[in-house]
């Protein structure tokens, strides 16, 4: 099995820290000789050490084989008070102590074998700037893009991952249109012989974990052909020119080994719009133009296909999207119900699921999630269910998760004064009252003073259906539902708090949609106002904005009346719900239904 580009870069970067280590460590030690060389050693002069040996002052000298530095030790002198001194010549020193040796003046000579270990350690010390800089240059070397970059998964290695579509749900549609690229990898001398030419490159695009990578994999996986997987950031260095040759460099490697697939994840880092900026913006630039030329620049006998993934494609060049490079653009969108159902079945596989959970149920209640938001729900409830100590997940189990999920921890060690407990209890029950009498709106699953994640409590609605449009009144009552829990805290409480601030902003922002986004204003009418680009000059001139800012001011107002009317007309169902969250936190879609009967 071939070494993976992984691999080699661990062995890179293995040689380099344990050179870098060695370095050090001989650098420690040599450091710390010279430092007790200099605490215990005085100098002394080669005058004064010849005049101090006529004077048959010395008593022993130690010298180094092959040093000039020597270690002179006086009569009726310890260790410590040794001195040091350098001779010139040290075989003429020896033959002179020999001499005053025949004279009568006893010397001690101590000739001691060279230190090989410092002996090295002098030697790299010496060649320590060297190594460094040469250490330096490979680093550089390795951030231009030289070596291998780009995960390569061969077609062995891709099968023993064992993803195909298979392991995709919820997909169908896009998993047919995806089958033609299969096929055209599997046998392309059948659609070369029709006349017909690969696609050059696939954009996928939707939300956060809604399977664009997943879906890449199981292409490259079901046909069996070398995948080669970069993120686009990993384009983008410090250097200028570095990003424009990785994208050379991974061209380079897909043509030698193709038929295959090359997939840029989060392509929007490198495929930006183009500017006149300079510095990093100009950077961006010529690692977007070299990738424009790369996937231009394919012969016609060169099977390479360019998947790429983004969750912004309003943000790519215009140039990247045209015909010839990326030819097709595929929404990936989140799963509808039986799509979230059989993905609930695939990550179910391993988990101990109790036989009263039904994967239907649970799928028509989480409209509007992903796939990883799904697994996520499941892998929640499998640590609820071990933390409980059950046996096997349960469907309260599921419950808990999907909340802890959507709304965050519960958190029952939280101090709460009463009045808190009540203004939260009134707020709450404002939501579900209103939302009650409301047509459009869901039904009401659960409501809870228990504090989840930032908020000091919620309300829960059945999602139910999956809902692709909205309609006008529909986002009218939707305002008021969200108004219900401020006009329930003024009208009951007498009041108002902070705890209303997250459902003013969402109310704020989806009147400010209906406006702007929408065209739902009878004074200004079916026009688009959202700007898409900061640079771009709104042809509407500066009134318009006085006029959208009355038109939001007036759908609120609207919908705060509304919420109040109907607090008004039900202020028995508004308490009965408080006293039932007083007492209990928690009322259900049973129990809250039974207050209405």
């Amino acid at each position: 099995m071939k070494n993976s580009p992984k691999n080699n870069d661990k062995i890179y970067y293995m040689i380099i820290a344990i050179v870098a280590i060695a370095c050090v460590v001989v650098s420690i030690v040599l450091i710390i000789n010279n430092k007790s060389k200099n605490e215990e050693e005085k100098d002394l002069a080669y005058t004064e050490l010849i005049k101090l040996i006529d004077e048959q002052k010395i008593e022993k000298i130690e010298m180094t084989v092959g040093s000039t530095s020597i270690k002179v030790m006086l009569k009726g002198e310890s260790q410590e008070d040794a001195k040091t001194a350098i001779v010139p010549n040290t075989q003429a020193f020896i033959e002179l102590i020999h001499e005053k040796y025949k004279e009568g003046n006893y010397i001690e000579l101590i000739q001691k074998p060279v230190n090989t270990f410092l002996k090295v350690g002098e030697t790299l010390f010496s060649f320590l700037p060297t190594i460094l800089i040469l250490i330096m240059f490979l680093i550089i070397i390795q951030m231009q893009g030289l070596g291998d970059k780009g995960k390569v998964y061969d077609a062995e290695s891709h099968k023993n991952t064992n993803i195909t579509f298979k392991d995709v749900a919820g997909l169908e549609e896009e998993k047919t249109e995806l089958i033609e690229i299969v096929n055209f990898l599997k046998e392309p001398k059948k659609f070369q012989e029709m006349g017909a030419k690969i696609p050059k490159g696939i954009l996928l695009y939707g939300k956060p974990g809604t399977g664009k990578t997943l879906i890449a994999k199981a292409i490259a996986g079901e046909a069996g052909v070398p995948f080669i997987s970069m993120s686009g950031s990993e384009f983008i260095e410090m250097f200028a020119g570095l990003g424009a040759s990785r994208v050379r460099k991974l061209f380079d490697k897909a043509k030698k080994i193709s038929p295959c697939i090359v997939f840029i994840d989060e392509i929007d880092a490198i495929g930006s719009r183009r500017t006149n900026g300079s510095g990093a913006e100009s950077e961006n630039n010529q690692t977007l133009n070299q990738l424009l030329v790369e996937m231009d620049g394919f012969e016609t006998d060169q099977t390479v296909i360019v998947l790429a993934a983004t969750n912004r494609p309003e943000m790519l060049d215009k140039a990247l999207l045209r015909p010839g490079r990326f030819d097709r653009q595929i929404t990936i969108a989140p799963p509808d119900a039986k799509g979230r159902e059989e993905i609930l079945k695939i990550h179910s596989k391993n988990k101990k699921l109790s036989k009263e959970i039904d994967l239907k149920e649970i799928a028509t209640d989480t409209a509007g999630f992903t796939g990883a938001e799904l697994a996520n729900v499941l892998n929640e409830s499998a640590i609820i269910a071990t933390t409980k100590e059950h046996k096997e997940i349960t469907m309260d189990d599921l419950e808990e998760a999907v909340k802890k999920v959507t709304v965050g921890l519960e958190k029952h060690s939280r101090v709460i004064s009463d009045k808190d407990r009540k203004l939260t209890a009134y707020h709450e029950a404002g939501h579900a009252v209103v939302s009650k009498y409301l047509s459009t709106q869901s039904d009401v699953k659960e409501v809870s003073i228990i504090p989840r994640g930032i908020a000091g409590g919620y309300t829960m609605y059945k999602t139910n259906e999956d809902k692709y449009y909205i309609s006008k009144t529909e986002m009218e009552e939707r305002l008021i539902a969200l108004l219900g829990g401020r006009a329930a805290e003024k009208i009951a409480i007498n009041d108002i708090s902070t705890g209303a601030s997250n459902d003013i902003e969402v109310a704020t922002s989806v009147a400010k949609d209906m406006v702007i986004k929408y065209g739902m204003s009878d004074v200004i009418g079916p026009i688009d106002l959202t700007v898409k680009d900061r640079t771009e000059i709104s042809p509407f001139g500066e009134e318009i904005d006085n006029v959208v800012g009355v038109e939001v001011k007036k759908l609120m107002d609207v919908a705060y009346n509304k919420a109040q009317e109907i607090i008004l007309s039900h202020m028995d169902k508004l308490h009965a719900v408080a006293s039932i969250l007083l007492q209990k936190e928690k009322i259900t879609a049973e129990e809250f239904e039974e207050i209405f009967k």
